[in-house]
């Protein structure tokens, strides 16, 4: 199998794992943040009310059961499965084209004797905040349609009959609705990738140099267990800060594309109306449930692309 099929493959099973078992996060999220909320909470803007978040869930299996929390799997799937794929295989690319660069490969390359838990190509900080950034935004704007798609399909906002209708209405509606939101999600996600691999990638090898240096390291093998656990642990802290560093954009991206009202046309209109309605508290609305789900599917899904990439290269 090529180089680039393992990193599709890889990525299609990592995106494909974490939808599955997350999208609960992901449909209460889009319900929370969807409505005006026009009575101002006294909670602090980054930790959202549980009795909110279990009172929605509570309303969204009482008229659906249990299985309504998975409302918009599929949508997620569709946007989910190829964008970590893409996003995977992407950055990989470019990060390997970026460590032929003498600005952005590190200055001491790894010794042979020491343990690393990846098989991605190592770069500067720059560099990887750079690779993050540039890859996301890149893959983000071509699953727009699929996002907008998403997005509506968690909302109570919408019924759709079919998947395909819900789709092909969307793209006939034209550039306007296909590219909905892009711009939030753009400035939502340049930074939350940047900043996710430069941390990610700092965190791992902190503790693959704890790894390497304990007793009898070098001796034994390193099992690919503990590689996923490097991994997940590295994935979960970076995606906890990237996640709480990006969270208004995210709201600023549900608005516009689940409201159909002219005050969440355009990303500066939508920014006044938050504000007007919420003041700071409703830039972080679904914090807790973003954060909650970021911390997992990054662990899962790096553990699962770098896993599986190890294992692959192992045989």
């Amino acid at each position: 199998m090529s180089n680039v099929s393992q990193h599709l493959l890889s990525g299609a099973l990592s995106g494909f794992a974490s939808t599955i078992i997350l999208q609960p996060f992901d449909l209460l999220k889009t319900r929370i943040q969807q409505p005006d909320h026009l009575n101002k909470p006294k909670h602090s803007p980054l930790s959202p009310q549980s009795t909110l978040i279990f009172r929605t869930a509570r309303d969204i299996i009482h008229s659906n059961g249990v299985l309504g929390l998975w409302r918009g799997t599929t949508a997620s799937l569709l946007r989910n499965v190829p964008g970590v794929a893409l996003y995977f295989t992407g950055l990989n690319q470019f990060r390997a084209f970026l460590a032929t660069s003498p600005y952005f490969a590190p200055l001491r390359a790894p010794s042979a004797s020491s343990y690393s838990s990846s098989t991605l190509p190592k770069l500067t900080p720059q560099g990887n905040l750079l690779a993050g950034a540039v890859t996301r935004v890149a893959v983000g704007l071509v699953l727009n349609p699929f996002s907008v798609l998403k997005a509506r399909y968690e909302s109570s906002y919408y019924s759709y009959n079919s998947l395909g209708g819900a789709f092909m209405g969307i793209i006939r509606s034209g550039p306007s609705e296909i590219f909905r939101g892009a711009i939030a999600s753009s400035l939502r996600d340049a930074p939350y990738a940047g900043i996710f691999v430069v941390f990610y990638e700092h965190i791992k090898s902190t503790l693959s140099s704890a790894v390497s240096s304990a007793p009898n390291a070098a001796a034994i093998p390193i099992p690919i267990s503990t590689s996923a656990a490097v991994n997940s642990l590295s994935a979960a802290a970076a995606g906890a800060l990237a996640t709480l560093a990006t969270q208004p954009f995210d709201v600023l991206k549900t608005k516009m594309q689940v409201r159909s009202e002219t005050k969440y046309r355009g990303l500066l209109s939508t920014v006044a109306a938050i504000w007007r309605q919420r003041g700071i508290p409703g830039f972080f609305d679904g914090a807790t449930l973003r954060m909650s789900r970021k911390i997992f599917s990054s662990a899962i899904g790096w553990a699962v692309y770098e896993g599986v990439l190890i294992a692959m290269r192992s045989t």
